[in-house]
């Protein structure tokens, strides 16, 4: 069987990093109300002290009354200052300007308009954005490229799902917070294990086995998932691959950006 566990040295690893990476700069955070936005918010609270962090909630009509109260409960208890945006009337401009139909690309539409509100307090503030996705959705591309997907820095963004949960419980996030079903809430009635169609659980020792460089037989046979299941994960990975590169670039010189020169 794969286990996953979370590495005793992960909590003091991510402070020391984001310490390391902001130096001297403030931070402002996009907060849900989910358990990644708001993990996400502590440790940077954490790492850095409150005075140097801001919270940002951006409501639409569908977020849920709960999601709104939890971020003013958690903000509260952090001492973080709380700005509260509601999109409704931008995504509705938008959509009316550019008559966008598709319910997918309303969706991503609100993720980009987010992170649009996030970067404009970042320039005008002379902030850095702390993005909230963690391992197991950017390995399967379940994130909104230049949305949700977009930031300076991903506090957890070497943590699997079932990893957060783990830090979490460690390091005293709320209960309500923690319990909470796991939704993007870009669409009504919208979870994240039944759009992708496995559970986190499950999701996390695939992709676990595929960072050990198991093959496809030998995952199915030590997580207990059918070939099926796993097959459908591989291929989230890949057909996603181009989430995870900035811009594609042809090869010309001897070291090229996104390819083979790393910063």
């Amino acid at each position: 069987m794969l286990e996953i566990k979370l590495p005793d040295y992960a909590h003091e690893t991510i402070l020391k990093f984001i310490r390391d990476f902001v130096k001297n700069k403030n931070v402002v955070v996009g907060v849900s109300g989910g358990i990644d936005s708001s993990i996400v918010l502590k440790l940077c609270v954490d790492a850095l002290e409150s005075d140097r962090v801001i919270a940002v909630h951006m409501p639409d009509e569908i977020t849920p009354e709960e999601d709104t109260e939890d971020v003013k409960s958690l903000t509260h208890e952090l001492n973080v200052d709380l700005r509260v945006i509601p999109i409704d009337d931008t995504v509705k401009n938008f959509v009316e300007k550019m008559k966008v139909k598709r319910e997918n690309a309303i969706a991503n539409l609100k993720a980009r308009i987010r992170m649009l509100i996030l970067y404009s307090i970042a320039n005008e503030e002379d902030r850095l954005v702390a993005g909230t996705s963690n391992k197991s959705e950017i390995l399967v591309g379940y994130f909104t490229k230049y949305g949700d997907g977009a930031s300076d820095f991903m506090p957890i963004g070497d943590l699997y799902k079932t990893q957060v949960y783990m830090l979490a419980e460690k390091i005293g996030m709320p209960q309500r917070i923690i319990k909470k079903k796991p939704s993007a809430n870009l669409l009504p009635g919208q979870y994240d294990e039944e759009e992708m169609g496995v559970s986190y659980e499950l999701l996390d020792k695939i992709l676990y086995g595929m960072e050990l460089g198991l093959n496809e037989g030998e995952i199915s046979r030590y997580t207990g998932a059918s070939l099926q299941i796993v097959r459908k994960v591989l291929k989230m990975h890949t057909s996603s691959r181009h989430k995870r590169v900035i811009v594609y670039i042809p090869k010309i010189g001897a070291k090229t950006v996104n390819t083979d020169w790393r910063e």
